[in-house]
């Protein structure tokens, strides 16, 4: 399972026109799937995430994390995370876990977050989605989990 955690000022989903979601301060999180995750995987990515310590504190120094700063998490399905480029000139996605698989392990990342008391807003799982953000600092960390051990 892959992650890239965006730290940011506010982050909204748009799908068809409609605002489905928005958050202020805090995480945009995009979300990679593929067909070796687990929910260990789930697990473990979610609490890295929750106390993942990228927000300032009084000195300025990344000392907080979303959880010490009441900050809002607004996650994202993103197969193309695992997109590979290595041959062509076209994103392969075979890597990528099909959605029957996918959306249960996002959905479990999401319900883990919502566990350790963090507003957690989403986007719509396979809809074409316009996401906007503003990344603070810019402030962004690729996470990754392979059989629940944060690589």
């Amino acid at each position: 399972m892959r992650v890239v955690a965006q730290r940011v000022t506010s982050a909204s989903v748009t799908v068809a026109g409609e605002v489905v979601s928005s958050i202020g301060r805090g995480l945009m999180l995009l979300v990679g799937v593929t067909d070796a995750d687990t929910q260990d995987d789930a697990r473990s990515l979610a609490a890295k995430v929750a106390n993942l310590r990228i927000f300032p504190d009084e000195s300025g120094k990344m000392n907080l994390s979303v959880l010490d700063v009441g900050g809002q998490v607004l996650a994202v399905s993103q197969f193309t995370l695992y997109g590979e480029v290595a041959r062509g000139r076209r994103p392969s996605f075979t890597s990528a876990a099909p959605p029957d698989l996918a959306e249960p392990l996002f959905e479990s990342l999401v319900g883990e977050l919502r566990a350790t008391g963090l507003v957690v807003e989403t986007g719509e799982f396979g809809a074409l989605m316009d996401v906007e953000l503003v990344n603070h600092g810019p402030v962004t960390i690729l996470l990754e989990s392979e059989g629940g051990r944060i690589l």
